[in-house]
């Protein structure tokens, strides 16, 4: 005998399951024993797992810095740990003067560095700009990679270079590594030497430039501020120098004017990365230079003038502690958690198995196995992929999808049960009870998924944790409500224990009051037995208002066809 549409559709689709879970656990095996970055267990965040405190202090000479400093340091200091790939990372001010950097794990040598670097500005006049791109088209017409530079490559200048622009500073070395360098990799930016070029790529990553040594720093910019030019009514930015800089641009600027593109061009570098290239179009002696240009806008104006004043401030700090934190919540938190999770998911079985749904109770909770072990193996590949660590605002977020997603499964099998009790078969009740619970339940899940998204982006750094696992379990529950619960409902309704409509099923008609015989037909009544009328009774108080109605109405007219026989 043929296997039916339904039955074949289901197979597929639990096999589509399947496989999707060894690929999942296929890329985590690569990360472990291949990449050796991965791990079988989600990384911990700076709550439960602990970590390393690093303190640093504001040199200023004495003076205090103004808390709009701060913040920007607290920003730039914020950016750079990120960048590291560290995540769920913690930096705040401490008093007037003092940043506190925390970081989950133990932070190694770069980061530490990278995180007391200083943030000064590095300006540079422009060798060569093209796009950020580091392949070419081969013969063939497919896209390859620039090789990696030989080392063999002659790497000194065959003729000394007289001006920071001078094309003698491009060596074969220096021309491979330009081409080489990949934007979406960028270089450390303490490693530059301010005495040789740099190569760097501007904040989009869209364009990458090869620089000359440097110039002049950013210590010399004493403000930056976003004004409007009377003369077009364009956004600029108008920089102010000290007496040392008006001196020092005044003789690049002479230098660059007049000059063919890109030898006119001056690179403005913060941490690395060329925040903007302007060219020369003046000689400027009085140290008032602007940058101004058709695609400046009020924002994008006000942001440049903040990273050319702050970036530019001569203010470096010392590491004056650094420890390793224990957590503030520990593993004796994370196990009350679990154990809270498991008291739930053990209410919850309760609740389906022997109060509610019978056998049909262990469909839900074998969904919440699936979810579980998907959950799992996708935290410890975003570990490894984004740097994701599990706080327990997380563990939080993970607790209350328990609920939320038997509240899905319970919505799809009452749905069942309202087609049982119009006096439609199993499988049907199956087919057209799922057509009408996931309309439902999109629409509810959209909503938990917009609130998680709005959480994520506005909410405090404590609550991301919670936004980001309350998402993305959501987008799981949907996931296994559409290719595991429904086939699997599609199979057992074939079965003789639940097509049967067997009373330990949960989906027998008679428990459920299906009153109906065929169309606009009802059954004789019979005589219950107390406990198979206490059924009944259930039954009927689940009908809705207008099958009650529809009842009375059909049983009022049978009743006045037999009067007037």
């Amino acid at each position: 005998m043929a296997t039916s549409s339904p039955v074949r559709r289901a197979l597929r689709t639990l096999t589509g399951l399947l496989a999707l879970t060894a690929v999942l656990f296929g890329i985590n095996a690569l990360g472990v024993h291949v990449f050796q970055k991965s791990s079988w267990v989600p990384e911990l965040a700076l709550d439960l797992q602990g970590g390393t405190q690093i303190v640093l202090e504001a040199q200023t000479d004495g003076a205090t810095p103004t808390d709009e400093q701060m913040r920007q340091a607290v920003t730039i200091i914020r950016q750079r740990v990120d960048a590291s790939g560290v995540s769920e990372a913690e930096v705040t001010t401490q008093g007037a003067s003092n940043i506190v950097v925390q970081i989950p794990g133990v932070a190694d040598d770069a980061t530490r560095e990278r995180v007391q670097a200083s943030a000064q500005m590095q300006l540079r006049k422009v060798l060569y700009a093209n796009q950020a791109s580091n392949t070419f088209v081969g013969e063939d017409g497919e896209t390859t990679p620039y090789p990696t530079p030989d080392p063999s490559l002659p790497a000194t200048p065959t003729a000394e270079p007289t001006a920071g622009n001078d094309p003698a500073w491009i060596t074969p070395r220096l021309q491979a590594e330009y081409l080489a360098y990949d934007c979406a990799q960028p270089s450390d930016p303490a490693a530059a030497s301010p005495d040789q070029p740099l190569i760097a790529c501007d904040e989009s990553g869209t364009a990458k430039y090869l620089l000359g040594p440097l110039e002049m720093d950013g210590s010399s910019i004493t403000d930056a501020q976003a004004v409007v030019q009377q003369q077009n009514g364009q956004w600029a930015v108008q920089l102010r120098f000290d007496a040392e800089g008006t001196e020092t641009f005044g003789e690049v600027s002479q230098a660059l004017y007049g000059q063919t593109q890109p030898y006119n061009m001056f690179a403005f570098v913060l941490d690395g990365k060329v925040i903007s290239a302007p060219t020369m179009d003046a000689v400027i002696t009085d140290g008032r230079p602007s940058i101004s240009g058709q695609g400046i806008t009020q924002e994008t104006a006000q942001t440049l003038a903040d990273q050319l004043k702050f970036g530019a401030l001569p203010i470096s700090f010392e590491v004056v502690s650094s420890d390793t934190i224990s957590a503030t919540l520990g593993s004796q938190q994370l196990q009350i958690g679990l154990i809270a999770g498991l008291i739930g998911l053990g209410l919850v079985a309760l609740y389906v198995v022997a109060i509610s749904y019978r056998a049909l109770g262990f469909v839900i909770i074998a969904s919440l196995a699936v979810m579980a072990v998907l959950t799992y193996i996708l935290l410890c590949i975003l570990s490894w992929r984004l740097g994701y660590r599990l706080s327990l605002a997380g563990v939080a977020g993970l607790i209350v999808t328990i609920g939320f997603t038997a509240d899905s499964f319970i919505v799809y099998f009452e749905r069942i049960r309202d087609e049982l009790r119009d006096g439609k078969t199993i499988t049907g009740a199956v087919e057209d009870g799922w057509a009408r619970a996931k309309r439902t339940i999109y629409i509810s899940k959209s909503i938990n998924i917009l609130a998680a998204v709005v959480l994520y982006i506005l909410a405090d750094a404590t609550v991301k944790g919670f936004a980001f696992t309350l998402g993305l379990t959501t987008v799981l529950d949907v996931l296994i409500f559409v290719i595991f619960t429904h086939p699997v409902m599609q199979l057992l309704a074939r079965t003789r224990f639940f097509g049967g409509g067997h009373p330990l099923s949960g989906l027998d008609p008679e428990a459920l009051g299906a009153v109906y015989r065929g169309r606009a037909q009802f059954r004789e009544p019979v005589a219950v037995a107390p406990r198979a009328q206490r059924a009944r009774g259930e039954a009927e108080r689940r009908q809705t208002i207008a099958e009650r109605k529809e009842a009375e109405r059909l049983a009022a007219e049978r009743v006045g066809k037999e009067e007037n026989v």
